[in-house]
């Protein structure tokens, strides 16, 4: 298979694996600490979450992080990403035990979101700079791959991260600060992988790195500036409406994602501990359908363009998510979370590329930022827009006829722009 020749050919690449080493630690350390909070948060059994619960928390994680965003672009275009990766790692590990620390000891709600608030904030950081670093160690002629591998397989380590902690839980030590404490471990052995890469390998170029912190936050407005109006030029328009229609099923995935956690919950198990072995199922099925999209997207999206196939993911999604979803059986759902991983995955896979070799080095982090911040701020008005319309169960028919329209919407949209771009060469 040509898939499996080219990724023994990536693979020979040794900066690329040690830059994949480090992206594996590190979405593993995520899967294990956000399943940790999840069943902290939703599947505790003296709590009784509503889907407003889950929104406010997710807020709480995600919103602030949308000011600290475009500030981390700007230093990810100044400051070695090496040096990211690695302190980033270490100041995780430090957070992630204080996260520990917390739940041990009972303290109030708002200060465990605090503490869980900073650790998803610095995670985002570290996922942009791996993204933003990617070409620094492919050649051009694989970089559809690399990204088809590089998020593809962070996004399975975190699956089997999660994995990994349902397993603690519910059979080795029923402690969510002892998978905390797991996770903060793997977020350390992270920092210590980065170090096998030289510290000037991953860029930016020199006369762009500019180390100190009151220079780079003084310029931040003038550099986000400069990295929308070079979003804005001809050349990089494609990298525009991909980011957009991306952030719309982001918009989707999150709606849907609440749903399935209020279906786990309560409709389709008769307590916590078999709703939580089922979304451990759901996400396991879920990661075989991110698998998928990396083996599918470099043969589809080589085939029919990257623009293209994120028209072909969005109209599935349209036409499989009702189908799989309005019976509201376990069964069924189980089948759709594969369908939105090939598909969500598949979309990113192609969004990642139609960025990166449309972007300039020096404006990759700016952008891949941004990127993070409308992903997260996709994913908590989806939650919020979740909240006002599932009922206590997370039945809801509504929920999944709007998604299904956003869908279609998206795929429409961007069908056109391909279209007209084709016509105007």
């Amino acid at each position: 298979m040509s898939v499996v020749r080219d990724l023994r050919v990536l693979l020979r690449f040794r900066n690329f694996r040690r830059l994949l080493s480090v992206r594996l630690l590190s979405q593993g350390a995520d899967g294990v600490y956000q399943t940790a909070l999840a069943t902290y948060v939703v599947f505790s059994p003296e709590k009784q979450t509503s889907a407003a619960a889950i929104a406010s928390a997710m807020a709480v994680l995600l919103l602030p992080y949308s000011l600290v965003g475009p500030f981390s672009g700007v230093l990810l275009d100044r400051w070695r990403r090496r040096q990211v990766l690695l302190c980033g790692s270490l100041l995780r590990t430090v957070l992630a035990s204080a996260t520990a620390l917390l739940i041990i000891t009972e303290v109030p709600d708002w200060l465990f979101y605090v503490s869980a608030l900073c650790v998803t904030a610095v995670n985002r950081f570290v996922l942009s700079g791996l993204s933003a670093a990617l070409p620094r160690v492919v050649d051009e002629e694989r970089l559809v791959i690399a990204n088809s591998l590089s998020p593809t397989a962070g996004t399975l380590a975190a699956t089997v991260g999660a994995g990994l902690a349902f397993v603690v839980r519910l059979l080795v030590w029923d402690s969510d600060a002892a998978v905390v404490l797991l996770g903060a471990a793997l977020y350390l052995c992270a920092g210590l992988a980065s170090l096998r890469m030289s510290r000037e390998l991953l860029g930016p170029d020199r006369v762009l790195a500019q180390p100190r912190l009151r220079a780079a936050l003084s310029g931040t407005a003038h550099d986000l500036a400069a990295g929308v109006r070079h979003l804005a030029t001809p050349p990089r328009r494609e990298a525009a409406w991909a980011l957009l229609t991306m952030t719309l099923m982001r918009f989707c995935y999150g709606a849907l994602l609440v749903m399935l956690l209020m279906l786990c919950r309560y409709a389709f198990a008769s307590n916590a501990d078999d709703g939580l072995a089922l979304l451990g199922l759901a996400l396991a099925i879920s990661g075989a359908g991110f698998f998928a999209a990396a083996v599918a997207t470099p043969w589809s999206a080589g085939r029919l363009g990257p623009g293209r196939w994120i028209v072909v993911c969005a109209a599935a999604a349209a036409v499989l998510v009702p189908a799989l979803g309005l019976p509201f059986a376990a069964t069924p759902m189980l089948v759709a979370a594969f369908v939105l991983g090939l598909t969500t995955q598949g979309a990113k896979i192609a969004t990642d590329t139609i960025v990166q070799t449309s972007v300039e080095d020096g404006f990759r982090g700016r952008i891949f930022s941004v990127y993070d911040v409308l992903f997260n701020v996709a994913f908590v008005s989806a939650a919020g827009v979740a909240a006002l319309i599932l009922p206590p169960d997370g039945r809801s028919a509504p929920l999944l006829v709007t998604v299904t329209v956003i869908y279609a919407a998206v795929a429409a949209a961007m069908a056109r722009y391909e279209h007209r771009t084709v016509s105007h060469q």
